[in-house]
């Protein structure tokens, strides 16, 4: 599929500072809001919550019951339960107070109240428990070191398949999407959930993967355009990725809208994430992978130019100051 009539010309290198700027400015924005909640809030998952069973008289769809609930604060995941003719419902709510026996109480009088108040359908609790969290500390933890783990791996593999400044441009291009992705969750009022944490980690190798794309043709071009300036190559080789990168964003964004728009509830954080992620992961490629190998490879080249002038002027001095130090020769009486 031939995305452009003929081969584009864009100069995104020029745009770099600029770009960087706007990324800047968003995960700073994302870290006030952060701080002014007090912190990333965490989902069902991670904090725990109430568990409780409602069975309808009648039949009646999640949605209907997640309209009803509504007015209930916090994430609420609303699911069938058991066999579809027993008309139950399984509703779970974050964990409302310090005390055990009160947050249970009070998450149930809340889910009575608002079906009561919604007209939904005649309906009884027959259930309700405390769960606790299905992420817990120590499983919190190992996840962030697999974190750190994979981005090491991704380093070494890119630094060794293609160059180190390349590999640590796919690293900055990935922690530049997920500080993105955060920050837009801060906005928008989502929780951290493990449909969010899914998603996250399918961003990270999305965007890894899209500026892997990027780096092999600029490999290509530096057989080819060895005399050009390091940024023109990477600035040509963008260009020649350039449809391909947008099909492939524009196909999985499009999915991943749809899935936003008809999935229903329990899947918004994670669709949402995901669409951020991918137009994030479209841009840190053009934008932030490509400026961080730029900056790392011309800082190289200009230390090791630096060194060579150095190295070329030492015979000089040395002469210098040997011609210095030599001692006249006396004339004789």
């Amino acid at each position: 599929m031939q995305l452009f009539q003929k081969q584009p010309d864009f100069d995104f290198i020029a745009w770099r500072w600029q770009s960087l700027v706007v990324s800047l400015l968003i995960i700073a924005a994302g870290a006030a809001v952060l701080i002014a909640r007090g912190g990333l809030p965490l989902g069902i998952d991670f904090s725990g919550g109430s568990l409780i069973i409602i069975e309808f008289d009648e039949p009646v769809t999640e949605d209907r019951v997640r309209d009803a609930l509504a007015s209930v604060e916090g994430e609420k995941v609303v699911q069938q339960y058991g066999d579809a003719d027993a008309n139950q419902v399984m509703v779970r709510l974050p964990q409302s107070g310090p005390e055990v026996g009160t947050s249970l109480e009070e998450g149930a009088e809340a889910v009575r109240s608002a079906l009561q108040a919604s007209g939904v359908g005649n309906f009884q609790v027959v259930g309700q428990e405390l769960v606790g969290p299905v992420i817990g500390q120590e499983l919190r933890q190992r996840g962030i070191y697999a974190f750190v783990f994979a981005m090491a791996g991704i380093l070494v593999y890119v630094g060794l398949r293609f160059r180190f400044s390349f590999g640590v441009g796919a690293i900055v291009a990935v922690v530049h999407d997920i500080m993105i992705t955060v920050s837009l969750l801060m906005f928008f009022g989502y929780e951290l959930s493990l449909n969010v944490v899914a998603a996250m980690l399918t961003i990270t190798g999305y965007s890894v993967n899209d500026s892997i794309v990027v780096f092999d043709r600029v490999r290509e071009n530096l057989r080819r355009m060895r005399r050009d300036r390091f940024d023109r190559l990477v600035n040509v080789s963008i260009n020649q990725t350039l449809a391909r990168t947008l099909i492939t964003s524009g196909t999985t964004g499009f999915a991943v809208l749809a899935l936003y728009v008809f999935g229903g509830e329990v899947l918004k954080g994670f669709a949402f994430t995901m669409l951020v992620g991918v137009i994030s992961g479209t841009y840190s490629t053009i934008f932030i992978a490509a400026s961080a190998a730029i900056l790392i490879t011309q800082g190289r080249a200009a230390r090791r130019g630096a060194q060579a002038q150095a190295a070329a002027r030492a015979p000089q001095r040395q002469a210098q100051s040997r011609r210095k130090t030599r001692v006249p020769a006396r004339k004789s009486a």
